[in-house]
């Protein structure tokens, strides 16, 4: 589990459908709107789900620059070791 962060079931990565479907409850004694806290905490959440797929992104896309770099070497060392003659008048 390097590099992944430890969530309970209980906070279990957010789905979009959760996000487009989420219903917070009204503020206590009256007061008009959605209660702050409950919107800071899901706010809260959906930046956390956020910043770590943004740091998986940018982990795969770091693994994928390594790729190609490697396959690059490859490739030039195989050019290197081709013997010439071998494609020579196959054209």
């Amino acid at each position: 589990m390097r590099g992944r962060l430890y969530r309970s079931a209980a906070s279990a990565p957010l789905r979009p459908a959760q996000v487009r479907e989420r219903v917070f409850g009204t503020t206590r004694f009256g007061r008009r709107g959605l209660d702050p806290a409950e919107v800071a905490d899901f706010l809260a959440r959906v930046a956390g789900d956020l910043a770590g797929l943004y740091a998986a992104l940018e982990q795969v896309r770091e693994e994928n620059r390594r790729i190609k770099a490697a396959l690059r070497e490859w490739q030039s060392e195989q050019a290197r070791q081709r013997p010439r003659h071998v494609n020579a008048g196959r054209y």
